[in-house]
């Protein structure tokens, strides 16, 4: 079993990442294996809207996002972390999990999902509230913890210093330790993923 952690601040190293870490280092406690990857720092374009991943089974813009998917593809499970940037999501990684989502969100259904957030101060359930949305318009189990999934500090040592955002995370990194066994539990005495209803659209302009 294997959790791809997404690291969406423009600081490898930063409070994000020390977050994440956090979280890594208890599924390994468990038995899981965790990658954090990290988008990096040159700009990502948001969705162009022209379909072409429904034909070419990956984003047109050929960055980030679809050595991303890669990723998505072999993993059990999805940790997305973002510092706060003016009470929401950054900007990397919104750009990044609506291509992510677009192109690749076949491969994530079902798979379990949590967001983290990192921040001075506030804007953190804001920023909780916008990722989750991804997971659970993807019938992705979303995976929480014992407070919500947030950090804080203005840098590494001091998120260090946050003992209860650090329990935080480590509870949320053994409570998808235990769902992702869950499923193979289940997956082992045969128990098979829901049957899909065909996608129905409802138009309010008539």
């Amino acid at each position: 079993m294997k959790v791809l952690l997404l690291n969406g601040s423009p600081h490898e190293k930063g409070c994000t990442y020390t977050a994440l870490a956090e979280v890594a280092k208890a599924l390994e406690s468990d038995g899981v294996e965790a990658e954090i990857f990290w988008l990096g720092k040159a700009p990502i374009s948001g969705c162009l809207g022209c379909n072409a991943c429904a034909k070419l089974g990956r984003c047109v813009i050929d960055d980030v996002v679809n050595a991303a998917a890669e990723k998505v593809r072999e993993c059990d499970g999805l940790v997305v972390g973002s510092p706060v940037h003016y009470a929401a999501a950054s900007g990397q990684i919104t750009a990044a999990l609506d291509r992510l989502f677009y192109s690749a969100g076949r491969h994530l259904r079902l798979k379990p999902g949590a967001a983290v957030a990192s921040a001075r101060r506030a804007g953190t359930t804001a920023t909780l509230d916008q990722l989750n949305k991804y997971f659970t318009i993807n019938q992705m189990p979303v995976v929480s913890s014992r407070y919500w999934n947030m950090v804080h500090g203005t840098t590494p040592d001091e998120v260090r210093r946050d003992e209860e955002g650090l329990a935080v995370m480590r509870t949320l990194g053994h409570n998808m330790a235990w769902l992702l066994k869950s499923i193979e539990a289940g997956r082992a005495a045969g128990l098979e993923p829901p049957v899909q209803e065909p996608p129905v659209k409802t138009n309010f302009i008539r």
